[in-house]
């Protein structure tokens, strides 16, 4: 497809354009007075959330121990006021 139509095209094939926006994804444009309208197939959003997949290979050890871990002697003020 690729290139708009004109409302007289798109009334004389309009099932054919239609199908080919169905099978292809591809949006339809329509020209009418000089301005632009688009066909586009409306399909719902894929869920974010569902595509993240867990690696339970990340955490070597007991995730419990990172928690109970004091992590005070990590944190260097001076230091982080210059990055």
């Amino acid at each position: 497809m690729g290139e708009p139509v004109t409302p007289s095209q798109l009334r004389q094939d309009i099932y054919r354009l239609i199908d080919h926006v169905l099978d292809t994804g591809e949006p339809l444009e329509i020209n009418r007075k000089g301005r632009r309208l688009r066909l586009v197939l409306d399909e719902p959003r894929p869920n974010r959330l569902a595509a993240i997949h867990t690696n339970p290979g990340v955490i070597v050890g007991d995730p419990e121990e990172l928690v109970s871990l004091d992590w005070s002697g990590e944190w260097d003020a001076d230091r982080q006021a210059h990055l």
